[in-house]
Formats: C-alpha cells, structure tokens, sequence
C-alpha cells in the first residue's frame, strides 16, 4: 500500500540546511515546513546539503513541486558584477554579528539555483521562504542587499527604520508590513487587514534584503523602510492550473502565538495549501502528457510498409540466430526494405547500429556504416576533450540545457506526429 501511495502524491523537493552539530555536520529541514506539506496531500522530498547532489538532481525525478527556506547568505558574486560598497571593517562587522549567516555555503547556491532555474524552465510550483525567496530573485537577474541595516536602516527617515532580526527575541519579534492589494497575499489575509490600512504584523530572521526585484515579479507586500517582503510573478499564477512561483521574505509557517500551535492569523498557512495545490494540479498534468502515447492510425499504404519492415528484420534476425541454411525460403530482396530503413535513421544509438549489423539487416550498407561509426568515435573523443577542460558549473548547465531541449524537441515531435496523423484522416 505504501509503494503505491508513493507513486500516487505529488513530491517536492526541499533542500536542507547544514549545521555543525558535536563535531560533525548534520542536514536539517525545519519541521513546520514537513507537516504542512504532508498535511496538505504531497511528499516532501529532502535534497541533501552535501557536495556533487546538483550533478545528481535527475536522480530526485519526478519533481512536481520546489519549497526552498532557510539558509546562509548567497554568494553575493552571483547577483553582484562588482565588488561590495561596503568598507572592509562593516562587512567584518556583519560578519561578526551575523555569523551563522554569513559563512557563504556555495553547494547550496548550487544546488538551490539549480533548482530555481529548473522550476522557470518547466514551470515546476516553486515556493521560496526567506533565502528561498532571495534565491528565487537571483535566478531571474535581482540583486540584494547585503545587509539592510548598513545599506537602508541608516538611510532611512525617523520613524521608517525596521528592525529585521532581533537575537534577543527572534521568534516573538514582529514589524509591520503594507499588504498590496489584489495579489496572493491581500486575499489569504484579507480577514486579518483593517479597511484603508492594508497592514499585517510578520516575524523576521533576515539582515540581506530583495535590492532590485526582478523584471518578472511583482511585490505583495513592503517594509516600512522599503524592503519588499514577499513578490510573485502574476503570469506563474494560477494554483487550479498548476501555476505557483512565489517568494516571501517572512516565515508564515512560523508565524504562532508563544508556546503554541495557534497561527498569528488564519491566512498563515495560505502560502502553503495553494503551493501544494499548484503542486497537485501540476502533477496531474505532467501524468496526462507523459501517460502512454496513442497509437498513431495509419492508412493502408504506410501500414503495408510497416509490416515489410518488420518481415525484414524478422528475417534478418533469424538469419542471425539460426544460419541461412536452416532458415525457411526468403528472398534476399527481403532484406532491402531493413536496410533502406535503417539507412535513413540517424537516431539508433551505438549498440542497436553494432546489433542490427550483426543480423545482416545492414549488410548491404555495411561500408557506409563503418565510415559513420568511425567518424562519430572521433567526435566523441573531441567532445569529451574538451568538456574535461570545463567547470563544475559549466558541465552543470550544459546538461540542464540539453535536458530541457530534449524536452522541447519531445514535445514538438509528438505534435508534428499528430499533424501528421490528422492530415492522413482528413
């Protein structure tokens, strides 16, 4: 029965967090974010912090759904061209004070990036808590702050300045945020929001801060000194239809009255059941277009050729596994329409092309085969010369790349076959 739910529930991935721990480093997911998932119909699938997993990402297929929450600063070189602005003795400042934040972790930046991209390209539910959020605006081309009290609080006018963690009293610590109206957020608070103020109170654990929000987004809610708490991309939103890609600042998941289970406000968890939503609708419709494939109608005349292929390569193989001499009467013209075929088709893989030749079923091409065999061993050679002088990270968008133009051209296949089909009914 388990085996069976497991293929049934949506999964999402969930990248843990890593911390030392007695001397040795331990992965963590924080426990709010696994019981609202699981409560609301998926899985969550945890991605480990640990070197080499963002090689390894088709291996966590299928993905229906990306939850990406807490974690370290983010390389500021992946969102930055130049260097900070800030004079050496402030960042050492923020390091002292923020010191289990700022100690970069760039596995994670890649594991997490890697995600992030993967959701845009396939339109994969994407929802991203605090650095989940920040990770979500630098995949798109945003930039941050790196570090809201030095860059803004200083700046700010008397009275807008914000206190965005507070260690002294980091659960129960709460600012004011102004809701934006007619997006996600204004609608799951909408009971919580007083007429003509638009304000909910949210925690906060962060000092970096959304600096330039990427073009594809629009913000739900802001800071008093500016900062935007929470964005989405309106045109990435329709949960029903699978659509979700959204980031907020602040934790809802966190956000509970003192030693209790009670939510600050009833649209806390909002964020969460519509994510898993996106991410069941999402499901759905990746289960309709990967279920199997209807069986093309041919018309007389290709089904004739369909059948005399199949008697040569029927003949073929029974040459191969038998002898000729042992063989029933065949004519040698049988073998032409195999080798016509196969003559045609580029897309066989190294092994078929060695077999089939085998069976005879290349004989009379033989020659121009070997030539081809040939000629691609010697560009396998020159591509793998030169990919062993790329990067981690290069040889890593190379293959997400190619994944998602294999996608692409799966698509664009199946619907030229269908034209196909469709002009030999009409």
């Amino acid at each position: 029965m388990a085996s069976d739910f497991s293929a049934i529930l949506p999964r999402v991935l969930i990248v843990s967090r890593r911390s030392l721990r007695k001397n040795k480093f331990v992965d963590f997911v924080g426990e709010y974010h696994l019981d609202l998932i699981v409560g609301y119909g998926a899985v969550p699938v945890i991605v480990p912090r640990v070197n080499g997993v963002h090689m390894l990402l088709d291996s966590f297929e299928p993905i229906h759904g990306v939850l990406l929450c807490e974690g370290e600063d983010i390389d500021p070189s992946l969102y930055e061209e130049e260097a900070s602005t800030l004079p050496p003795e402030e960042l050492e400042e923020i390091r002292r004070l923020h010191s289990s934040d700022t100690a970069i972790d760039k596995e994670k930046d890649t594991i997490e990036l890697r995600l992030a991209k993967l959701c845009l390209e396939r339109n994969i539910p994407y929802l991203g808590i605090c650095r989940g959020s920040q990770v979500l605006n630098v995949a798109c081309g945003g930039t941050l702050f790196q570090d809201i009290e030095k860059e803004v609080s200083k700046n700010c006018p008397e009275g807008q300045s914000v206190k965005h963690i507070d260690y002294d009293n980091y659960d129960g610590h709460r600012h004011v945020v102004k809701v934006v109206e007619n997006t996600p957020l204004s609608h799951w608070f909408k009971d919580s929001l007083e007429e003509g103020k638009m304000e909910i109170s949210v925690n906060s654990y962060h000092h970096q801060g959304v600096k330039k929000l990427a073009q594809r987004f629009v913000p739900m809610a802001f800071a008093p000194d500016g900062i935007i708490e929470g964005f989405y991309d309106p045109d990435a939103y329709n949960p029903e239809e699978g659509k979700f890609i959204m980031g907020l600042q602040f934790h809802p998941e966190r956000m509970r009255w003192s030693d209790s289970d009670q939510f600050d406000y009833p649209g806390c968890p909002s964020a969460y059941q519509e994510f898993v939503k996106a991410v069941i609708a999402y499901q759905k419709k990746v289960n309709i277009t990967t279920s199997e494939p209807k069986h093309l109608k041919l018309d007389q005349k290709m089904e004739k050729k369909r059948k005399t292929i199949i008697r040569s390569f029927s003949v073929a193989r029974n040459i191969y596994t038998t002898g000729r001499d042992q063989m029933a009467p065949w004519k040698e013209s049988e073998l032409e329409a195999g080798a016509e075929f196969l003559e045609s088709n580029t897309a066989l893989s190294l092994q078929q092309e060695n077999r089939l030749k085998q069976m005879g079923a290349t004989v009379r091409n033989g020659g121009s085969y070997i030539e081809r065999l040939k000629l691609n061993g010697e560009k396998e050679k020159m591509a793998r010369t030169v990919m062993g002088k790329m990067s981690v990270e290069q040889l890593s968008d190379m293959m997400s790349f190619y994944h998602m133009m294999g996608q692409i051209c799966s698509e664009v296949l199946e619907r030229k076959l269908n034209d196909i089909v469709n002009d030999i009914a009409s």
